[in-house]
């Protein structure tokens, strides 16, 4: 091998280590619910810079009309697998058992692997307009039939279905019931599972390790979002919450995958935040 042949194995071979770190060095999930405001005004410049900033990974909070952000289905697939991200899950909370079929279609064929049901469904939630407080009518049992149809349609399509929680579900309603308690004990794993929301759940005052130990293997999907000392929402390592001792046990939970969420960032831009929070999921131990 000649000089020049060195030269040029020395350089494909730093090409290839320099893809390669830059490959690996993209961890970590992101909802993009966190930035809605910038996906509304420009959502493939948006994408681009959720990618750029290292996030793999992503959740939809942006369905309407039958278009992701705008997007055909197919078109969103193809737009954010070019930019390297992969949809993982999204969020409709328009879905009833009337139009779950079509929204099933439309999540496949955009290459989502999870449906998740971010609210109680079909005009079930209610949130007071004054206090921010959220809660449901029908009831716990009401609420679970509802899900088991949709997981059964859902798992047909070749998704899987999970429901979302806030607080309101760890608390007891008026009949007495923990919601979340009676989803989790009258469900079938195969059709419907979950997607735990560890900011709500800190902030109804239950313990996630308590529920991976009851409910094994039934929280597929994380929410990842701290909380400040005034209880709102904080970039991820800006909070009070303990993810190293939640993260230890995420085999336990039955964790696949986790998304970096912050509803409201406050005086800082979600770009800005997600840039923050992005940042402490490797120095927490996120992967």
């Amino acid at each position: 091998m000649n000089q020049n042949q060195l030269r040029l194995f020395a350089v494909l071979i730093f090409a290839l280590f320099t893809i390669s770190s830059f490959a690996q060095d993209k961890y970590g999930g992101l909802a993009l619910y966190t930035v809605r405001n910038d996906m509304g005004a420009n959502a493939k410049e948006t994408l681009k810079k959720v990618a750029d900033i290292g996030y793999k990974n992503i959740e939809a909070a942006g369905y309407r009309d039958g278009k992701y952000y705008n997007m055909s289905p197919i078109e969103f697939k193809q737009y954010v697998e070019k930019l390297g991200l992969v949809p993982v899950s999204t969020h409709q909370s328009a879905v009833t058992l009337e139009n779950a079929d079509t929204m099933f279609a439309d999540a496949k064929a955009a290459g989502f692997e999870y449906f998740v049901v971010p609210i109680p469904p079909m005009g079930l939630f209610q949130k007071d307009p004054e206090t921010q407080s959220m809660g449901m009518k029908g009831g716990a049992e009401n609420l679970s039939k509802i899900l088991a149809e949709l997981g059964k349609k859902c798992h047909k399509a070749g998704l899987k279905l999970l429901y979302h929680n806030h607080d309101f579900e760890f608390m007891k309603d008026k009949d007495g019931v923990v919601t979340i308690d009676y989803l989790l004990e009258n469900s079938d794993p195969k059709y419907v599972n979950f997607q735990m929301d560890l900011y709500w759940v800190t902030k109804a005052g239950a313990d996630p390790l308590a529920y991976f130990e009851k409910y094994p293997g039934r929280f597929k999907l994380w929410h990842v979002k701290d909380m400040d000392e005034q209880g709102r929402f904080a970039p991820v390592g800006k909070g009070t919450i303990d993810f190293s001792r939640i993260l230890k046990e995420k085999d336990l939970s039955g964790m696949q995958y986790y998304f970096v969420e912050q509803d409201r960032t406050f005086k800082m831009k979600p770009i800005e935040a997600i840039q923050t929070s992005h940042i402490a999921l490797k120095e927490i131990g996120f992967k």
